[in-house]
């Protein structure tokens, strides 16, 4: 595996790649690689000749500076996963390399509706931030089909909006999430969690999946389920839900009935440690 720090020197080798015909496949991540993000350089192998990953924790999408400090750095680990997994190409830039000229974002993109509910209203900032960055990373890169977790739900939902807005000629594909034994969906902030935290973190798996069973009951409309889950979450002793709701899966708007297309989202504090799940329910 080749390890690049600069965009120029990434920049050289993608090209001599390119113009031999070998099709880029490309996993943007934050570091701290579990088999989620495994399962990712994989898809990448089965739909390209050349699998590229970077690891760049970006600090314009933490709208909580402490989260952004206490979020986990493995390099080490991480590099000798991308080996063995197969990574042909690893991107490791520093903040400079990546914001030489500050993190000003003139040529930022207006989502609408899509970056302002849920995690949007959350995280002020969250999604510009992460918009931002990710479009460097394709520029960069140039990447053929990119490869994205469905965990982060919405955000798969943005950068696909942002290759549209921007008329990238990249694939993005959607790759289901990938969970513990328990139902617990593999996410690189689990290893914060306690052991007590980590027992009760499933609830949200569990509670994602009554959801997908209540939808099925014609007896049960959105809003109770909604509610009840919400309910169930918030009765957990540690949690503090900060959302779950079910909207439809390519709007995110409040869905008008069953007949849509609904996925359910939930964000949750658990011992202090927010994560987010997501299931999609028919």
């Amino acid at each position: 595996m080749l390890l690049f720090k600069t965009v120029q020197d990434i920049d050289n080798q993608l090209k001599s790649l390119k113009k031999k015909g070998l099709k880029i496949g490309y996993v943007p991540t934050m570091g701290a690689l579990h088999l989620g993000h495994i399962s990712l350089i994989k898809a990448a192998k089965k739909r390209s000749k050349v699998v590229v990953c970077s690891i760049f924790v970006n600090p314009t999408q933490f709208n909580d500076l402490k989260d952004f400090e206490r979020y986990p750095v493995t390099i080490e680990g991480d590099i000798e996963k991308l080996a063995e997994a197969g990574c042909d190409i690893l991107f490791l830039p520093s903040v400079a390399e990546m914001y030489p000229n500050g993190y000003e974002n003139p040529a930022r993109i207006d989502f609408g509706f899509l970056a302002q509910t849920l995690e949007g209203g959350h995280r002020p900032g969250h999604f510009d931030g992460m918009a931002q960055v990710v479009e460097k990373l394709l520029r960069i890169v140039k990447p053929d089909v990119l490869l994205m977790g469905q965990k982060d739900y919405q955000q798969q939902l943005i950068v696909g909006e942002l290759i549209r807005k921007r008329r990238f000629k990249t694939q993005l594909v959607a790759c289901p999430t990938v969970r513990e034994a328990d139902g617990l969906a593999m996410s690189s902030r689990n290893v914060r969690l306690n052991t007590d935290s980590r027992k009760k973190a499933v609830e949200i798996s569990k509670t994602l999946q009554w959801a997908k069973s209540q939808i099925a009951n014609r007896e049960s409309d959105i809003g109770s389920i909604r509610a009840s889950a919400f309910k169930r979450l918030a009765a957990v002793t540690g949690f503090d839900p900060e959302y779950f709701e079910i909207r439809n899966t390519q709007t995110l708007e409040l869905p008008r009935s069953k007949r849509e297309k609904l996925v359910a989202l939930a964000a949750v504090k658990v011992g202090g440690v927010r994560l987010i799940d997501n299931m999609v329910l028919n």
